[in-house]
């Protein structure tokens, strides 16, 4: 008998555990397919977001590694400097994740929206 309460108390500890690291992970980790909407026309770039806020999007114009991104509830933000043409530009992001999707846009004169998929 004493087995098993040990059983029970055992899988409940681990359920809890797992339910803890689930609640506590990010909902924009992982690897995103992304297209920004430019008026140049589309830029599809790939996205590999860690648990810690550091990451790399990776496109034809290079890989570009990220930092301090902020995640709050469903709500992410990040700022990158990118170099276009010669010329570093800050970019600040800010989105949400819904799942497996994302919805973005960049601040600029311009506006850029940005959708992506999980992988």
């Amino acid at each position: 008998m004493l087995k098993i309460i040990r059983s029970i108390v055992a899988a409940a500890v681990l359920v809890i555990l797992a339910a803890c690291a689930t609640r506590n992970s990010s909902p924009f980790a992982g690897t995103w397919n992304t297209m920004a909407t430019t008026p140049l026309g589309n830029q599809e770039s790939f996205r590999t977001i860690a648990e810690d806020g550091t990451g790399m999007i990776a496109s034809d114009q290079g890989d570009q590694t990220i930092d301090g991104i902020i995640v709050d509830g469903n709500n992410v933000s990040f700022a990158v400097d990118v170099d276009a043409g010669g010329q570093s530009l800050s970019l600040s992001f800010s989105g949400v994740v819904e799942g497996d999707s994302l919805t973005e846009a960049f601040a600029s004169d311009f506006g850029v929206d940005v959708t992506g998929t999980r992988q």
